[in-house]
């Protein structure tokens, strides 16, 4: 289970880091709000755990940027601010929970526990995957951009998945070839070349925000512009 930690405080990110990982978790640790947007746009994570006083992006902008692109992603805002109006604001946000500093690790731990049982539990939500305002829901496998209905086929479909399970990430048409079709890749057919194209029509065409990019030589990534 992969945690975004986003703390402009090394120490207690270290230490905060240091914790979740001897229980098993990984972390990513971000030391400033723009950096934390940048990771959260190229990894899913279960939980992620936002401080308030960040540079460039304080935590309740970042959870407010998280919500609009991310809806059903968990947060939690770790703060010194402890006042009912800084929670107020904080839920507001889109928040999930919020621990005031200082505070024992193993709150925290059993914070992100129940989150991450809750959002994880039968009828709790939808697994959704999603870039900007594309989402494919995992349960029914409905396709949306902008709120509006996208239809695909089974390859497609697949092709979709994959990449947005890797979103940032350059994939390669070896590694599409073997992962969505199940084959050895054959330099001699432009397959994926076609299905990717297949999906532009569908996906990008009429957005201003393009979401399938080609790196030339490398390969494809799904990226938000």
């Amino acid at each position: 289970m992969k945690i975004l930690l986003v703390e402009d405080e090394p120490k207690l990110a270290s230490f905060v880091k240091k914790g979740f990982e001897s229980e098993g978790y990984e972390v990513d640790v971000a030391y400033d709000g723009r950096m934390g947007k940048s990771l959260l746009q190229q990894n899913p994570y279960a939980v992620a755990i936002l401080d308030v006083n960040l540079p460039y992006h304080n935590g309740f902008e970042l959870c407010r940027l998280i919500r609009a692109t991310h809806p059903h992603q968990p947060v939690l805002l770790l703060t010194a601010l402890d006042s009912l109006q800084d929670k107020v604001e904080g839920f507001g946000a889109g928040a999930d929970d919020y621990l005031a500093k200082p505070f024992a690790f193993q709150e925290l731990l059993l914070r992100v526990r129940a989150l991450t049982r809750r959002l994880s539990s039968p009828g709790a939500g939808r697994r959704v995957l999603g870039a900007a305002d594309l989402e494919l829901d995992l349960d029914t496998k409905r396709i949306t951009r902008a709120g509006q209905r996208i239809e695909l086929t089974t390859k497609e479909y697949s092709l979709l998945e994959y990449l947005l399970r890797n979103r940032g990430r350059v994939i390669s048409r070896v590694d599409i070839a073997e992962k969505v079709w199940d084959l050895h890749f054959d330099t001699n057919t432009n397959i994926i070349d076609v299905y990717v194209s297949f999906l532009r029509k569908k996906l990008d065409k009429g957005y201003a925000t393009k979401l399938i990019h080609t790196v030339v030589g490398m390969g494809y990534v799904l990226r938000e512009g």
